[in-house]
């Protein structure tokens, strides 16, 4: 009980100098002392939200959008690394120096889009994890969002056993995860050959407008903008340094963790696609959206009883694990960008409650049925909302007045520009086309 009552004035331990290090250890364990955060912010780029997306894309265009995998995955390697270098060289996140640079009501509208971010991604998160208790369990889908709501627990109580413990429970689901697709792929016989050669982007995927869309959630699936504020303020829980030195030392091996983590995001992410494709797509079930659907297929598909149980276990693990980290990424926005200073724990529980539910109610009023299609449609949402994170993440680091001897140099700065214009240009794209078709 007394965590409820903690000064708001108390630091935070699982944000700001929370994980030990020592410059003087050798090169490698300094290495390690920095991996993790990284990993946190992985998880946002493989939860439910992304097997909708990547279910309906592998299953309707086979291969084809594998190339807008790893294009979203580039460019969240990309914005990730600006995320860190934003912390490194100015110990705030993203989300206080919006705060204290622009004016309040240009601060508070960025707080509603992140917000609304931050709704779009539990709508995803609640629905995945509560359909895969269903799928393995048979729990009516109102009960599994009930079990949803309570893993913001999981956090509160991880707190009291440091950062460190959140990270080390965040990758052993990470590693699960990975085991499962990895006896999915071999399960499934994917042809090997067909992957290089779609990893390369296809102008027929600006042309057709169904695959637009899909292409489209599957970027918000990836880049997700909570991500950026998430990134930028949990790398502040290793000592950065003092000096010059220790700073550069501090933004490259965060930038090590990141990049690092997303790469394993990727495989994930393309073993999803590649699953659908050789399962799905090439059976002639291109119609493969609901993640229900896809449970049932599988079994005689791919003639094995095993193939269902492991897809609905890794659902259920990156719900769990995206839900976790989208609730301190609800904390460290609603601080942020209104400067609250309430009690860890009241945060947690007010940032958690404030997405969860309206997500409950969006999937208790669509049920089983239009539960994937909310999925694919909160992608889209996430996808609209990124431009108002990317933007003013680009500018604050190409500021030498504010990043000092760590602004970003001017080729990265111009890759990160290009990667917001074409963020742009696609979201103008499909707001063009769902104007125009309705």
């Amino acid at each position: 009980m007394s965590a409820l009552f903690t000064h708001p004035d108390t630091p935070d331990p699982l944000r700001h100098g929370g994980v030990k290090l020592d410059r003087n250890w050798p090169v490698w364990r300094r290495i390690l002392a920095f991996f993790g955060p990284g990993y946190l912010v992985a998880v946002g780029y493989m939860d439910p939200g992304n097997w909708a997306t990547s279910l309906a894309g592998g299953s309707r265009y086979g291969y084809s959008l594998l190339s807008i995998v790893l294009m979203s995955s580039l460019m969240a390697i990309v914005l990730q690394s600006l995320a860190a270098r934003l912390a490194v060289a100015t110990d705030r996140d993203l989300a206080e120096i919006c705060r204290e640079t622009f004016p309040k009501p240009v601060s508070i509208g960025l707080w509603i889009m992140a917000e609304l971010a931050i709704i779009a991604t539990d709508i995803a998160e609640v629905i995945g994890t509560a359909i895969g208790l269903e799928l393995l369990f048979g729990w009516p889908l109102p009960i599994g969002i009930a079990v949803t709501t309570l893993d913001a627990l999981l956090l509160i109580a991880l707190q009291r056993f440091g950062f460190r413990s959140i990270e080390a429970v965040i990758i052993a689901v990470l590693a699960l995860i990975a085991v499962c697709f990895g006896i999915e792929l071999v399960l499934a016989h994917p042809d090997w050959t067909a992957i290089l050669p779609n990893l390369v982007p296809d102008i027929a995927i600006v042309r057709d407008p169904d695959m637009l869309y899909i292409a489209l959630g599957i970027l918000g699936a990836t880049v997700m903008p909570h991500n950026l504020y998430l990134h930028s303020s949990i790398v502040q829980t290793r000592p950065l340094g003092t000096t010059p030195e220790e700073r550069r030392e501090s933004l490259r091996y965060a930038t090590l963790d990141s990049t690092l983590a997303l790469s394993f995001a990727f495989v994930i992410n393309a073993a999803i696609l590649v699953l659908a494709a050789a399962s799905f797509h090439a059976a002639g079930r291109t119609n493969v959206a609901e993640l229900s659907d896809a449970y049932a297929l599988l079994e005689p598909l791919m003639g094995s009883k095993l193939a269902p149980t492991l897809f609905a276990i890794a659902l259920i693990a990156c719900g769990l694990n995206a839900t976790v980290t989208a609730t301190l990424a609800g904390q460290i926005v609603m601080e942020g960008f209104l400067g609250l200073r309430l009690s860890p724990v009241i945060r947690r529980l007010a940032t958690r409650l404030v997405a969860v539910l309206p997500a409950a109610w969006v999937a208790i009023s669509h049920g089983d049925a239009g539960a994937t299609g909310l999925l694919v449609m909160s992608q889209v949402i996430l996808s609209l909302q990124l431009p108002f994170a990317v933007i003013p993440l680009v500018a604050f680091t190409a500021q030498k007045r504010r990043m000092g001897a760590l602004v970003a140099p001017r080729w990265v700065t111009a890759l990160a520009a290009i990667v917001a214009l074409v963020i742009v240009v696609l979201n103008s794209l499909l707001v063009s086309n769902i104007w125009f078709s309705a």
